[in-house]
């Protein structure tokens, strides 16, 4: 049995991440002065307009912070709108701009083309039992992470 961190599932996953960051930001950052994270952020609310941050944070596993540098990146390039929530004064609800929303479905575009490249060794059922498997993970972690518990 190896125990080396390269064997280590959640090592996987980190490096998976990285290595699929570093095209996005070559592709389509670049062309679009987008950050990973203001990708992040729209392609959530792309997803789900209306929105506050706090969901933002939780739907992508960004910090508070790490959302909020991302919500104004977006809101400096008129990417984001920000409405007051009617049924509570101290937040805000978030919304794509119409530059946003283009910008969304060009950068959607390209983000699934990638991920079919990614995906294109892996079969259909195997493709369903990762997702099925992730959605777990991501359950059990974001269970851990809102009682309290380290992640």
């Amino acid at each position: 049995m190896n125990t080396g961190l390269e064997d280590s599932v959640f090592f996987k996953l980190v490096r998976v991440v990285n290595l699929t960051a570093r095209p996005f930001q070559q592709r389509v950052g670049r062309q679009h002065q987008l950050t990973l994270n203001e990708w992040r952020a729209m392609a959530v609310l792309g997803a789900r307009p209306g929105l506050t941050a706090t969901q933002v944070a939780d739907l992508t596993g960004l910090d508070k912070m790490a959302v909020s540098r991302a919500l104004a990146g977006l809101q400096r390039h008129k990417r984001l709108h920000r409405h007051e929530d009617p049924t509570d004064l101290r937040r805000s609800r978030l919304y794509l701009s119409s530059i946003g929303k283009a910008l969304y479905a060009t950068a959607s575009s390209q983000a699934r083309e990638r991920e079919a490249e990614l995906f294109a060794g892996v079969d259909t059922e195997e493709l369903r039992r990762m997702n099925a498997t992730l959605d777990k993970l991501i359950a059990s972690v974001a269970g851990t992470v809102e009682s309290g518990s380290p992640a």
